[in-house]
């Protein structure tokens, strides 16, 4: 199948998925095309089964906020012709749902028929796409697709919940390439990041008020009041200031690194001992599902599609949005018993097997191939 995606080109969740998708795509023999406005950061290497197409928006003044979503169609419109693409996966429902609808209105006066996968992935539904301004939009946006599906149960239930909904929305959750977190790097290495009694704290996240930031810190703070350990923070984003600060209030910015974005998340995770997920909400939880798959296991909150990834008890523990207290006493709980930390590390390898990439793609797969069918009888 030749295959255009549609994606944010960033360090977000669905950014990372869809490339990884597409990767994986290519691999198993299709032909992909990623349409976006920058090269995605995971798209190291472009090959003859892997294509990217920038969308560039011209600047006018008569135009307060250049118009995207016209680039973007525009751009579907003429890369479905050149390359001949049979169909679209779009992620997130605006504006790259709507665009892509565009696209397929102005592509069908020209007798070409492209069908539209859409993935939900969590604030285009649960924050932006709420909004009452934006609501209208993406309800349409979803009943126009050919195929939905949602990145958990949980998602779908809120889509459902928060719209009117007349398509059916397959649940098919992110995934992981096991074989990226398999161990590589030798003990020595872990010397750059603590000593070898401190145990290895991490977070990885956009630094947004949704990931409950402080929390992280706190949760850390009651840690290394009992234990030594060491907190890594991995990301950017408008939090970040703010949780610096805290340390130095706290007196444990000797204790904290802050990374900014980073490429060798796998060689962080490598060594980390516990992943600290305490969000408000997360419509699946990737980056806890990238620590578990590293064999860290996670101490998260109890809320959105988390409870899906992160098993109570055996991949780690989950606790009631901002109970830092209970977070604190599971963390240590698992930290100060070396029998049960390897333990819960190896637990957390097992459940990541679930979402591995070979076990996902291919419901991908079957899903472009029925939406084909589908379009082919219409």
């Amino acid at each position: 199948m030749r295959i255009g995606i549609v994606c944010y080109p960033t360090f977000g969740g669905s950014g990372v998925v869809a490339t990884e998708l597409g990767l994986e795509l290519s691999k198993r023999g299709h032909e992909i095309h990623f349409i976006t406005y920058s090269q995605p950061v995971r798209l190291e290497l472009l090959s003859n089964n892997v294509h990217y197409h920038e969308v560039t928006v011209p600047e006018y003044p008569l135009f307060l906020y250049q118009p995207y979503e016209l680039a973007l169609s525009s751009k579907l419109v003429d890369m479905v012709k050149l390359h001949k693409i049979e169909i679209l996966h779009v992620h997130y429902a605006i504006p790259h749902a709507y665009a892509a609808y565009m696209a397929k209105k102005m592509l069908q006066e020209d007798g070409i028929y492209v069908p539209i996968v859409t993935t939900l992935h969590g604030t285009d539904i649960t924050l932006v796409g709420s909004h009452p301004f934006y609501k209208p939009a993406v309800t349409f946006s979803i009943n126009k697709s050919d195929a939905v599906t949602s990145v958990s149960q949980s998602l779908k239930d809120d889509t459902m919940r928060l719209f009117d909904i007349k398509k059916d929305i397959h649940v098919v959750p992110n995934f992981i390439d096991l074989e990226k977190y398999a161990p590589k790097f030798t003990d020595c290495q872990r010397a750059m990041m603590a000593t070898d009694d401190e145990k290895i704290i991490t977070h990885i996240s956009n630094f947004r008020k949704v990931k409950q930031i402080p929390d992280v810190i706190k949760i850390f703070y009651n840690i290394q009041k009992e234990i030594p350990a060491k907190l890594m923070m991995v990301g950017e984003g408008p939090e970040r200031e703010p949780a610096e600060r805290l340390c130095e209030e706290l007196g444990i910015s000797d204790k904290v690194v802050f990374f900014g974005n980073s490429n060798e998340i796998d060689k962080i995770l490598c060594f980390s001992d516990l992943f600290l997920l305490p969000s408000l909400t997360e419509s699946f939880g990737l980056s806890a599902l990238e620590a578990m798959a590293s064999g860290v296991p996670v101490i998260s909150s109890n809320t959105g599609g988390i409870p899906e990834v992160n098993v109570h008890g055996v991949s780690g523990y989950l606790s009631d949005i901002n109970d830092v207290d209970d977070m604190s006493k599971n963390a240590l709980h698992i930290l100060k018993n070396d029998e049960l930390l390897a333990q819960f590390k190896k637990n957390a390898k097992e459940v990541a097997k679930k979402f591995g990439i070979h076990e996902i793609v291919p419901q991908y797969e079957a899903i472009y191939e029925d939406t084909l069918k589908q379009c082919m009888v219409l």
